[in-house]
């Protein structure tokens, strides 16, 4: 699946491939609004207010009275899938460096001001979009915009720190892929995945490509993509419409729209044949079965399937009462575990996932025979009334429970709007959801269960001599 990588040197903190299909399908689950759901009225459980900076900034407010702090966050309509050609891993790497000094803050004070402030900071890179936040008290609202805004256009970029942190970018390569086989067959997979798009790369990078950007690079790169037309800014928790947009004005405001292109992006070629891929590995203790193919989302491809898609992969793989953990764990007991996932809200084509973990000495030729019949079985007989009711109806369940997270709202909106959808479209999640039907549902899976469209891995011990 698509990786989000975090970057703050002083909190690094990392999804591996497992937490991250989970977070993310969650994150799919939890696009909410004001909405009626099988007779019952609901009041919006965000309630987001927009409005524009005269230099075209997009910023969204969510009100959220219960405690006195907010989430402030900077999202920037670039990722790593805007990389150029051969220079992989430069978006990951340029978030780094938006951690050094600027003209105006010493490189380390932005960090020092957060936490004697008593805040939390973080930021990460996906292949879509690039965000920054922190999360403190209403009061100190103005001092993160100031800062954050400085930063968006007064950065410097010296030699020594590039030196430093490519070592950084370069270990966290090291702990996060090269010591985890099952990180590295992800990358293999996804780069047998996609053809052309740029998906196939790491959001890190190549180690040699890395090795090779440059301090021009890196300045190209801020220069091209860090303005306020390119940019959403979210603040969500203690705060009113009417003491954001001051604040908004008065530090982003200021800033100099930027001649912004449009996002240029390879087209996937069509795919005419199935890959597998087979790695092995003397770290491996327990082998793996998984396969992805290739899928639309909300806003590429055969966009109407996507919905019924995550639906879909609430039905096989969504829990322990899901068809796939139901067959291969606990009715023939030949998997320790086995699910789905889908995430829909890349901008461009997206992956349908399905795996299984073999139990002790199981055997991955039988798991992967049962999963095959499991999805000839739904195939032809598509999904059953009840099995639509209670997936649909756990996905509205976990918008709810969304609410007692205040940087929620904050994420769900900015990385919506990163990619070109609305606000509007994120509000009407739960209708839309309620709306899907089992013969979309079936449609959808004959769509995307095409063999062409797969890459199936296998991750395995190495075999002695």
């Amino acid at each position: 699946m698509s990786p989000i990588v975090s970057a703050h040197s002083s909190e690094r903190w990392h999804l591996k491939l497992g937490v991250f299909v989970a977070a993310t399908t969650m994150l799919a689950l939890v696009f909410v609004a004001p909405t009626t759901v099988r007779g019952n009225t609901w009041t919006g459980l965000f309630n987001p207010q927009q409005f524009t900076l005269d230099n075209g900034m997009q910023v969204v407010v969510i009100s959220d009275h219960r405690a006195p702090v907010v989430t402030h966050m900077v999202w920037y309509k670039v990722g790593a899938a805007d990389d150029p050609p051969g220079k992989s891993g430069l978006a990951h790497y340029f978030e780094h460096m938006m951690f050094k000094g600027t003209q105006n803050v010493p490189a380390g004070q932005f960090s020092r001001t957060v936490a004697s402030l008593g805040g939390r900071e973080n930021a990460f890179t996906s292949y879509d979009y690039t965000g920054y936040f922190q999360t403190i008290t209403s009061a100190h609202l103005e001092t993160m915009m100031r800062l954050e805004a400085d930063r968006m256009i007064n950065l410097v970029v010296c030699e020594e720190d590039i030196a430093a942190e490519r070592e950084v970018v370069q270990e966290e390569r090291r702990s996060r892929l090269e010591n985890n086989p099952s990180g590295l067959l992800g990358e293999q997979m996804n780069s047998a995945q996609f053809l052309s798009h740029p998906y196939g790369r790491p959001v890190i990078g190549w180690e040699h490509e890395v090795a090779e950007l440059s301090r021009q690079d890196l300045l190209n790169f801020y220069a091209t993509h860090y303005a306020p037309n390119n940019a959403i800014l979210v603040v969500a928790g203690d705060v009113t419409l009417d003491e954001v947009r001051p604040l908004a004005e008065k530090y982003y405001g200021r800033i100099p729209a930027g001649d912004v292109a449009a996002r240029q992006r390879l087209r996937e070629p069509p795919q005419r044949a199935a890959r597998r891929v087979t790695m092995r590995d003397p770290r491996v203790r327990v082998p793996s079965w998984s396969r992805t193919y290739l899928a639309p989302s909300r806003t590429s491809g055969e966009t109407q399937h996507a919905l019924p898609l995550q639906v879909l992969s609430e039905i096989l793989g969504g829990g322990t009462t899901a068809r796939l953990y139901k067959r291969l764990v606990v009715e023939e007991k030949v998997a320790s575990g086995a699910g789905a996932s889908y995430r829909g809200s890349s901008m461009d084509l997206s992956r349908f996932y399905v795996y299984a973990n073999p139990q002790p000495g199981g055997d991955l030729e039988s798991i992967e025979e049962m999963i095959e019949e499991e999805i000839v079985k739904l195939l032809e007989s598509g999904v059953t009334e009840e099995e639509l009711w209670r997936a649909k109806a756990g996905m509205v369940a976990g918008a709810v429970f969304s609410r007692d997270s205040l940087a929620a709202g904050a994420r769900f909106f900015g990385a919506a709007l990163a990619v070109g959808r609305t606000a509007e479209d994120v509000e009407s999640w739960p209708q839309r959801i309620d709306a899907v039907t089992a013969d979309e549902i079936l449609a959808a899976a004959r769509h995307v269960f095409n063999e062409r469209l797969s890459v199936t891995g296998f991750l395995l011990p190495k075999q002695d001599g």
